[in-house]
């Protein structure tokens, strides 16, 4: 069975840039446009992966990461942040408040497989 990603991001070119690589890759993938979407989302279904854009309306990024690790259903499901953002302090907020992995836009389709394989262990 191939793993479930949840992608959570606010631009539909980046979505479908990361479905495109994440579904050639054998993943099934879902999509979300902002934080908010993406809780829904990851209480309706079952990821094995939440991939997410730090700055959205609605509900930015971290906020939706610590709201998901409130939840005990999420706590062990890995989340990676992939953003224009790269401040030092930012990813460290990221990293307390639960995030698995950085990853910076502009990304190289085949980095994020890579990261998704080995964060997934497959």
């Amino acid at each position: 069975m191939s793993a479930s990603i949840l992608t959570v991001d606010d631009s539909a070119s980046i979505r479908m840039t990361i479905k495109l690589a994440l579904s050639d890759a054998g993943y099934s993938v879902d999509e979300a446009e902002n934080g908010s979407a993406g809780i829904d989302k990851a209480n309706a279904g079952n990821f094995d992966l939440i991939i997410t854009d730090l700055n959205m309306p609605v509900m930015d990024g971290l906020t939706m990461i610590e709201e998901l690790r409130k939840l005990p259903a999420h706590a062990g499901v890995p989340i990676i942040f992939l953003t224009t953002e790269s401040d030092e302090a930012m990813k460290q907020r990221a990293k307390a408040a639960g995030a698995t992995g950085w990853l910076t836009k502009p990304f190289n389709p085949e980095q994020l497989v890579r990261i998704a394989k080995k964060v997934l262990g497959r």
